[in-house]
């Protein structure tokens, strides 16, 4: 398209097409919505009066081993870019390569750990090089999606709040290259709480700030920094999102409706995050480590408390600001009609009628053997980019009883045993336990779950998993193991799945184990939430998509099932249970997020 003009920002309002225009955007993230539903979202985002879409880009998901690359299916950012153009959203495009999101190291790839030297968002050159060659993919199939060209996006955001990071004066400016070099032409733009606006702007890009609370003093401070510029809230933090153990955040739809309209009467921009939060499938959550002695992961659920909730459903938030975008949009045109909401059915349980320990789930693991443990990311798998997410299990052996130390090198938590029977855990608070006495030699074995990395903070380069150092036993360093990975992507669920050891579960159940049902469906699916009220921690599986995990300690007290992923006729239902079970799976329309805590 020639002699178009994109959105720009040369005064104190954007402009589009040279015609004032005010961004009211929502975050949506395609990796957190089944992309049956992707349609679904966007209609309902749009009858609720927004014009812009905005998401992140989670690199670990699209290139899951190093120079392989993933764009499809699920991970079809095209297609979500495209469909967001045909229902009317322009889009913001946040391509990180760090993004935060409450996502496994901000999104970053894990393999970038096997370098014992990476510093992770600087300019070292084992990280530059890595973030080149996966611009060099995404950028391509981005570019031609641009505003100038016919496409939805007006804005490109530079990385993601680098100003809390700030460790290298020169990594926003590579950033911003990399993007320029190769064919971003449109708005750039970066995005920091207030504390991070002096450190994390670039030249050529516009700052915007990040925030809950309404400070009018930000916005002087804003100006201050670069005057005559429209003003932005690139995130407005419509709820929070909750870690293991802890509460289910709220925030008030009253509150947050005064601090809109508050922004409306200042003639701000603003984007909602999240609009819809979706869920953390699989093993993608990240962890909280601000201020903490040690990191808290977060949960499955990212609800956020948003205006559309987990499953897609409106709530008073919702319909609060649909009234509100009704009476600014009138003078346009009236608003869409809502969409119809997705039906859900409560299924009868599902009765589990067959188990197979962790022990005879060994052989279908990748085995090594090593003199010192070896931390997860630096095991000889996934084609020698280390094992990403999971379990690890280490073994060795003992003769003789005593005290087991982990001088706080084992990531995250560790169940162990002794001849495969439990006596006991290890994690960030609780480093030593005592090994009943035994009088020959005997298995000593460490069962160490990656809870998730960190996404936020400056100790991104010290996520290592699994057993990161020496571990000791009666004050000697522990050597001689068996290493077995168990990262329960879907190659191993399949074959662990047509694995021809499982058995009744008549027969004595030992832990942890892998537990399976059948669901049978006469009619077509719908969505359904399930609970697992006697159980104690794991992870469930349907038809080989990983729900994520689920834990008794909540707030999280359910799980999301799309309907989407069910068929009609048998669906394979697997558990990986740590400790206890009732052979009982519950479904429930319902979702069940814990006891609430306002957001502070």
């Amino acid at each position: 398209m020639t002699g178009v003009e994109g959105l720009r920002a040369n005064s104190s309002w954007f402009t589009l097409e040279k015609k004032p225009f005010r961004i009211l955007g929502g975050s949506i993230h395609y990796f957190r919505v089944p992309s049956a539903y992707w349609e679904d979202r966007l209609m309902k985002m749009k009858a609720c009066g927004l014009n812009t879409l905005t998401t992140y880009v989670p690199w670990n998901l699209h290139e899951p081993q190093q120079g392989v690359f993933d764009f499809k299916n699920q991970l079809d950012l095209e297609a979500y870019l495209r469909l967001a153009g045909r229902l009317g959203l322009w889009v913001i495009l946040r391509p990180g390569p760090y993004i935060c999101a409450e996502w496994d190291l901000g999104g970053l790839p894990s393999w970038l750990l096997r370098d014992p030297n990476m510093r992770l968002r600087t300019t070292y050159s084992g990280f530059t090089d890595a973030v080149n060659s996966f611009f060099d993919q995404l950028i391509t199939k981005v570019a031609p999606l641009q505003y100038s060209k016919g496409g939805p996006i007006i804005a490109v955001q530079v990385e993601n709040e680098y100003g809390s990071y700030a460790k290298d004066e020169a990594y926003m400016p590579f950033i911003k290259e990399a993007l320029l070099s190769r064919g971003i032409t449109e708005l750039l733009l970066t995005s920091d709480n207030k504390a991070g606006l002096k450190a994390g702007g670039v030249k050529g890009a516009l700052e915007t700030i990040n925030f809950q609370d309404l400070d009018p003093e930000d916005f002087s401070y804003l100006n201050a920094i670069q005057p005559f510029k429209p003003q932005m809230v690139m995130e407005y933090w419509s709820g929070w999102f909750d870690v293991w153990g802890g509460r289910h955040h709220i925030y008030s739809p009253e509150v947050m409706m005064s601090v809109v309209a508050k922004l409306f009467e200042m003639g701000v921009s603003i984007n909602f995050y999240m609009f819809h939060g979706g869920t953390n499938f699989g093993f993608m959550n990240g962890a909280l480590a601000v201020d903490l002695p040690a990191p808290k992961p977060m949960i499955t659920s990212y609800d956020y408390d948003a205006p559309l909730s987990e499953a897609g459903d409106y709530t008073t938030k919702y319909h609060l600001l649909r009234n509100f975008f009704s009476q600014y949009q009138s003078k346009f045109q009236p608003l869409p009609d809502l969409p119809a909401l997705q039906k859900r059915r409560a299924y009868q349980p599902v009765i589990i009628e067959q188990r197979l320990s962790l022990w005879e789930a060994l052989p279908f693991t990748d085995k090594f053997q090593a003199f010192r443990p070896v931390n997860m990311e630096n095991l000889p798998v996934n084609n020698d980019n280390g094992q990403l997410y999971g379990y690890t299990l280490y073994e060795t052996t003992i003769s003789s009883g005593g005290v087991l130390n982990s001088k706080n090198n084992i990531r995250d938590r560790a169940l162990v045993f002794v001849d495969k029977e439990y006596v006991g855990f290890i994690n960030d608070e609780a480093q030593k336990l005592v090994i009943p006495n035994v009088t020959e030699e005997r298995s000593l074995s460490l069962l160490v779950e990656n809870c998730g990395r960190v996404n936020y903070g400056k100790t991104l380069n010290n996520q290592r998993k699994g057993i990161v150092g020496d571990i000791e036993f009666n004050e000697l360093p522990l050597r001689g193991f068996i290493i077995h990975s168990l990262d329960m992507n879907p190659g191993f669920i399949n074959r662990l799945e047509g694995s021809g050891s499982w058995i009744s579960m008549r027969q004595q159940t030992s832990f942890p184990a892998f537990f399976k049902g059948r669901m049978y469906l006469n009619r077509n699916p719908k969505d359904t939430f399930i609970r697992l009220p006697v159980w104690k921690k794991g992870v469930v599986f349907i038809n080989g998509q990983n729900l994520g995990r689920y834990w008794s300690i909540g707030p999280q007290q359910t799980l999301y099932v799309p309907g989407p992923w069910l068929k009609i006729g048998e669906n394979q239902i697997m558990v990986f249970e740590e400790r206890e079970t009732d052979g009982k799976i519950e479904f429930t329309t319902t979702p069940e997020y814990g006891m609430t805590v306002d957001v502070q």
